[in-house]
């Protein structure tokens, strides 16, 4: 009976100790280690220690005290021996760096579906005609325009084939001719609001789910046919039982789960380009895919886009509209919202002939003003106003549509992308250099210089008098800010993009529409309203009160200052060190010097305390030089191994 409770103890003891000495190893290191490894290390020191007792002890029986020396020993250097090899270890293989049971398996079903998802995308690119650019080698006989356009259809005939992120994706970069050569934008422009429609099934199917309800229960009628079909939704023309004519906007079932698996790989890719190419650092390829990711995934929340939808209303001009929405029935997958009666601009050429030239300017002026209102003055602007958003109705007004993308800008930004603009329009490059180098994040060091000489040069090409002078402005002062390594924050991109994006739309309804001109007289306009009187009085007000405490303590200190210089008392008292991030840097720094000095002495002595012969005796066959000498020697490694551990984890973290 004895025996077999000493077997059925051995299993809770084993445990007990384990956790124990992995406690004083951490302990020791001061470090937190993962609960695996420190457990590992532990069964290696019993392991260890029992050798090692084992050798030390010999054939001979020892008394009693000699024996307890033996086993502290042994258990000490057991232990120095787990130490390194964790520090080892964290060396090789930081901890944290390999993933646990359950996040091996996910992470195993998730490479997995990558996997396909490459192959797939793979097999696209090949299908039509991409296969020979897979292979990294430098292809020629790109240089005519003939061979681009060819290449570009291959590309937005991929990018259509692989679903709803490249297809968005290719709808950013169609307005980037900063990045890409004109035949590409203007191919990937034909992706917008093309998708081919999923079912009807699957839409009742969605319809129901978000609604709670029949779909009959809310509608009158909807129709099966959707009116459009876009990469992340479709829209179908209902009314309710009321009898109000809305379009529903109803999400792509299942969209979600694809976005978040593209995107996974476009930050993957976007990764390792920036690591691995110049131009991939140069553009910030990691920060535009964050950028792009988190605008994609908005753009799937559709009680965002209600919001928006709510707030721009309330800044637009006479002859510019905004669907009302149907809140109660929307969610995050459907959007009810009135029904605008017109042609998309993409397909209203006809209907844009026939209007006389001075109304489809005074169209295209408006445009152009609430776009300024949204951006300069409101800090909420549509982000891409492209033909298939904007609606043209009987009347020749203009409605515009699709607000799941919406930039916000800041007040400060706002000052300074209308200081840009002002002098852009006026020629002004220093003014222009000073409001761009406030809108971007500025490296190091920076050639103003050259970047004044940038804008100027383009000032002199793009501002000239002419209906086409602007159209390449904002895609040229992207290019110099590119050359010049300057960081564009992502909403300054997206108003860049959004301005890129109106001139085409602009110079499709008027094509004499003089750009330049009328942004610098809209520009005007509003220099005229904030100097107006009412506007400077309540802007003076503003700055009095924030500054009125200031004013009530300054003289009373400007007082104290000049009876201190004029008694000779009048002193500066800097603080050193006063940022508690500061101290804590320079304590720790102080800490491991300290502790890699006493290591390093304690190391010396034990070698000396080894080194000397003869001296007293604890038992017949320990000396007490040799005890000391190894308690030194186990000081001096635990203090050394602590100072590697913290050296590999600032490695790392760096």
């Amino acid at each position: 009976m004895p025996t077999a409770v000493a077997h059925v103890l051995v299993v809770p003891i084993m445990i007990v100790t384990v956790l124990a000495f992995g406690a004083v190893i951490r302990r020791l290191l001061g470090v937190r280690v993962g609960l695996v490894r420190t457990g590992l290390a532990a069964v290696l020191a019993i392991w260890v220690a029992g050798r090692i007792m084992l050798a030390l002890a010999g054939p001979e029986p020892a008394d009693t005290g000699t024996a307890l020396l033996l086993m502290l020993l042994a258990v000490c250097c057991a232990s120095l021996l787990s130490m390194i090899v964790l520090v080892v270890a964290e060396a090789i293989v930081p901890d944290g760096s390999l993933p646990g049971p359950l996040e091996l398996w996910r992470g195993w079903r998730a490479q997995r579906s990558r996997t396909r998802r490459y192959w797939q995308i793979v097999r696209i690119a090949v299908r039509h005609g991409l296969g020979r650019f897979l292979r990294g080698q430098r292809h020629d006989g790109l240089e005519s325009v003939a061979a681009r356009r060819r290449l570009a259809v291959s590309v937005r005939q991929a990018l259509d084939d692989g679903g709803v992120t490249f297809v968005k994706l290719g709808q950013q970069l169609s307005t980037r001719r900063d990045v890409l050569p004109g035949e590409f934008a203007e191919e990937l422009a034909r992706l917008q609001d093309q998708a081919a429609p999923v079912s009807w099934a699957q839409i009742t199917a969605v319809l129901r789910a978000e609604l709670g309800r029949p779909v009959e229960e809310v509608f009158a009628h909807v129709e099966a046919a959707p009116l459009a079909a876009a990469s992340v939704a479709q829209v179908h023309a209902a009314r309710l039982l009321d009898g109000a004519e809305v379009v529903v906007k109803v999400q792509r079932p299942g969209i979600a789960e694809v976005v978040d698996r593209d995107l996974d790989i476009l930050h993957r890719l976007a990764r390792t380009l920036e690591a691995r190419t110049r131009w991939g650092a140069a553009l910030g390829l990691r920060d535009l895919a964050q950028g792009f990711a988190d605008a994609l995934r908005e753009e799937l929340d559709f009680r965002i886009e209600l919001e928006n939808l709510a707030a721009v209303a309330t800044t637009q001009p006479a002859g510019i509209r905004v669907p009302a929405a149907h809140a109660p029935l929307c969610g995050p997958r459907l959007l009810v919202m009135e029904k605008l009666t017109g042609t998309p601009l993409s397909a209203a050429g006809p209907a844009l002939g026939a209007l006389p030239d001075g109304r489809r300017r005074e169209i295209a002026a408006t445009l152009l003003e609430a776009m300024m209102s949204q951006v300069l003055q409101y800090g909420l602007f549509h982000v891409d106003l492209h033909p298939g958003n904007i609606l043209l109705t009987a009347s020749g007004d203009l409605g515009l549509l699709d607000f799941g993308s919406v930039g916000r800008l800041d007040a400060t930004t706002r000052l300074a992308l209308g200081r840009l603009l002002a002098a852009l329009g006026g020629s002004d490059s220093v003014t222009a250099t000073d409001a761009l180098l406030e809108l971007v994040d500025r490296p190091a060091e920076v050639d103003e210089r050259e970047l004044e000489r940038g804008l100027g040069a383009l000032m002199v090409r793009y501002t000239a008098p002419g209906p086409t002078a602007g159209l390449a402005a904002f895609p040229a002062v992207l290019k110099l800010v590119i050359a010049h390594r300057l960081a564009i924050p992502p909403q300054v991109a997206a108003a860049f993009r959004a301005f890129a994006t109106l001139e085409g739309t602009l110079t499709l309804i008027a094509p004499d529409f003089d750009l330049i001109a009328e942004a610098r007289a809209a520009g005007g306009r509003r220099l005229a309203e904030a100097a107006t009187p009412e506007r400077l009085r309540r802007t003076a007000e503003h700055e009095l009160i924030s500054l009125l405490p200031l004013l009530r303590r300054l003289p009373r200190r400007v007082d104290r200052a000049l009876a201190a210089a004029e008694h000779g008392r009048l002193s500066v008292n800097v603080r050193l060190l006063a940022d508690h991030g500061d101290r804590r840097y320079v304590t720790g720094l102080l800490h491991q010097v300290l502790l890699a000095v006493i290591g390093s002495a304690s190391g010396l002595m034990a070698v000396l305390l080894l080194g000397l012969p003869g001296g007293p005796r604890l038992t017949p066959s320990i000396e007490l030089y040799a005890v000391l000498g190894y308690a030194l020697l186990i000081v001096a490694v635990i203090l050394v191994l602590r100072v590697l551990v913290v050296i590999f984890r600032h490695d790392r973290a760096g």
